[in-house]
């Protein structure tokens, strides 16, 4: 079953909200306009794809630029994992974003794909810098990837 038609309705498990929260909650499917709105112009996400070590779920720093997603990464080694060798091919990734409350059991989740492609050249750059990208480690270079979405989907559980 496909992501976007997945069936999040269904209980998973027998967990209690916590005292005083309205157990009656539903759940919203988004449209990629409400699911791209939801994304704050900053933020913390993950960036998913296979590596030479299997499936990858890497955090990332992000910012909203324009109708795409670039991404900070810091680890040379995700970074070899995302590169085809091949001119203008870009790996298929996903970005999630979330934003979940456990007491209240509500919260929401955007999940965007579509191809990474690096920034390698300094015009590509250079409006990214000292756009709350940079690594949180010194010495670190910063690499940055954009992902123009080519399909988004986002639920959110709120109180009914």
């Amino acid at each position: 079953m496909p992501d976007d038609q997945a069936d999040f309705s269904s209980p998973s498990d027998s967990a209690v909200p916590g005292p005083g929260v309205n157990a009656r909650r539903v759940l919203e499917r988004l449209d990629e306009a409400a699911s791209m709105e939801l994304l704050p112009n900053r933020g913390m996400g993950r960036l998913v794809f296979t590596s030479r070590y299997g499936l990858t779920a890497l955090p990332v720093a992000y910012k909203i630029d324009g109708g795409s997603i670039v991404l900070g990464t810091w680890d040379p080694v995700f970074d070899e994992d995302l590169r085809t060798g091949i001119a203008y091919a870009d790996y298929q990734v996903a970005v999630e974003v979330d934003q979940i409350d456990q007491q209240a059991h509500q919260g929401w989740i955007v999940l965007a794909r579509g191809a990474a492609h690096h920034l390698d050249t300094e015009a590509e750059r250079a409006p990214l810098i000292n756009a709350g990208l940079d690594p949180w480690v010194e010495d670190v270079p910063a690499h940055f990837i954009r992902v123009s979405p080519t399909g988004i989907f986002g639920v959110r559980v709120r109180q009914a």
